[in-house]
C-alpha cells in the first residue's frame, strides 16, 4: 500500500467518510476549519449529508437528531466551539445514542489563540456538560494514528451507545506526514433496535429522549450509565509503551506531549538514564491498572502535559501517593521542546524525590522563578 503525504485534518476527515460517515454538521473554527472545508466538498460528491450550522450550537443538536436516526454522524470543533456544544453533548449522554466528535484543542482559556493545546482534557474526560456520564476519549499522537482511530471511534460509540471524542491538538490536525488510508466501507444502515428510522407498521413506536421527570427513572438511567462505564474501563483501555521492561522511573504524556516526551526518553536512555514512556491512547478508560502495577518497581512518575496538570490528577488517582509523582508542563499554545523535557528527566533522575510534594505547585514555582 502506498503511504501519502496528508494534512492532520484533511486526513481524518477522509478516513471518517471511509469509516461510513453518512452525516456531518458542523462550523467553523481554526484550527480544524479544514475538517469542515474538506467534506463540503468530499460528502455532496458521495451523495451524503454536509450541512455549516449556523453555529456550533445548532451543529451538536442536527447530530443529536441524526444519531437517533441511527446514522454514522459526527462534527468536529476546536476548543471554544466543543465548550458551545457541551449541553447538546450532555443531551446525548442522557439519550445514550452514539455520536462521534473530534476536537482539535488550542490555547485557552476564554476566546485565547489558536495554537496546539491540551487545555480541554477535563472537559473531555470528567464530562463538561451537566450530569454523571462517561464519553469515550481518544488521544492520537500522530496522523496516522488519528487516521486509525477514526474507524474505531464509530465502533466504539455504537457498541456501546455513547458518546466518542477525539481529542488532538492543533499540531496534529495542521501537520503533514505519510499515513495510510482505509479501505473504503460502504454505507450500512443498521437496524438498530433503539432507532427512531421509521417503524413502518413493523414495530411499536421508539421514543428516545433524556428527560426523566421520576428522579427514580433518572437514578436508573445514571446507574445504567455506570455500568456501561465499568464495561469499557474493562475492555476498552489502549496505550502504548516504550522501555518499560527495564525503566526505574517513567514519563506519561499523551498526544503531543507524549510524543515530544518520546524523543526526550530515548535521548535520555542514550546519556545511561533508564528511563521509560507511558502513553495513553485511551485517556477515558484511563489506563489506571497499567500504572497501578508500574508503582511497584519504579521510583517515580513524570507527567508531561500541555496544560497545568490534568491528567496529572488521574494518574495521581492511580499511585495513590505510594511513590512520588512530578509534573512538567507548558500553557497557553506553547509545545514543548524534547530538550526540555529533557532536562526534567534530568533533574527527575538526579533528586531525591518526596511523594508528599505537590507535584503541581512545585512546578508552577519553578516555572515563575525560571
Amino acid at each position: 500500500m502506498t503511504r501519502e503525504m496528508w494534512e492532520g485534518n484533511q486526513a481524518i476527515a477522509e478516513a471518517a467518510v471511509r469509516a461510513g460517515l453518512e452525516a456531518y454538521f458542523g462550523y467553523p473554527i481554526t484550527p480544524q476549519t479544514e475538517v469542515l472545508e474538506y467534506l463540503s466538498r468530499r460528502m455532496p460528491e458521495l451523495g451524503r449529508t454536509f450541512l455549516q450550522a449556523e453555529s456550533e450550537l445548532g451543529a451538536v443538536n442536527m447530530v443529536y437528531g441524526a444519531a437517533c436516526a441511527g446514522v454514522r454522524v459526527m462534527s468536529s470543533s476546536s476548543s471554544p466551539g466543543v465548550s458551545l456544544m457541551m449541553e447538546g453533548i450532555s443531551y446525548i449522554a442522557g439519550t445514550e445514542i452514539p455520536a462521534v466528535l473530534v476536537n482539535v484543542m488550542r490555547g485557552g482559556p476564554g476566546l485565547g489563540n489558536i495554537a496546539p493545546s491540551q487545555g480541554d482534557y477535563n472537559q473531555a474526560v470528567h464530562g463538561g456538560g451537566h450530569g454523571d456520564y462517561f464519553p469515550i476519549v481518544l488521544a492520537p499522537a500522530s496522523v496516522q494514528e488519528a487516521v486509525d482511530l477514526m474507524t474505531l471511534s464509530f465502533d466504539l460509540a455504537e457498541k456501546y451507545r455513547a458518546i466518542c471524542m477525539m481529542i488532538m491538538d492543533g499540531s496534529i490536525g495542521q501537520m503533514m506526514e505519510p499515513i495510510n488510508l482505509p479501505e473504503m466501507k460502504p454505507i450500512q444502515r443498521r437496524d438498530w433496535d433503539w432507532a427512531t428510522n421509521g417503524k413502518m407498521g413493523k414495530r411499536e413506536r421508539h421514543v428516545l429522549t433524556s428527560i426523566y421527570l421520576d428522579p427514580y427513572e433518572e437514578e436508573k438511567t445514571n446507574l445504567r450509565l455506570i455500568e456501561r462505564q465499568k464495561q469499557i474501563q474493562a475492555n476498552e483501555v489502549r496505550y502504548k509503551e516504550y522501555f518499560l521492561d527495564d525503566a526505574e522511573f517513567v514519563v506519561i504524556g499523551f498526544g503531543t506531549a507524549g510524543r515530544v516526551s518520546l524523543s526526550a526518553v530515548r535521548a535520555a536512555r542514550e546519556k545511561g538514564i533508564k528511563v521509560g514512556l507511558l502513553r495513553p491512547v485511551t485517556v477515558n478508560p484511563f489506563p489506571h491498572e497499567v500504572i497501578e502495577k508500574l508503582v511497584s518497581r519504579v521510583s517515580g512518575f513524570l507527567v508531561v502535559e500541555m496544560n497545568s496538570g490534568q491528567m496529572l490528577e488521574d494518574v495521581r488517582l492511580s499511585v495513590k501517593g505510594r511513590v512520588p509523582v512530578e509534573f512538567y508542563g507548558r500553557l497557553g499554545g506553547v509545545v514543548p521542546f524534547p530538550d526540555e523535557i529533557l532536562s526534567e528527566i534530568q533533574r527527575v533522575a538526579s533528586s531525591k524525590l518526596n511523594a508528599q510534594v505537590n507535584p503541581r505547585e512545585a512546578w508552577f514555582e519553578r516555572m515563575v522563578a525560571h
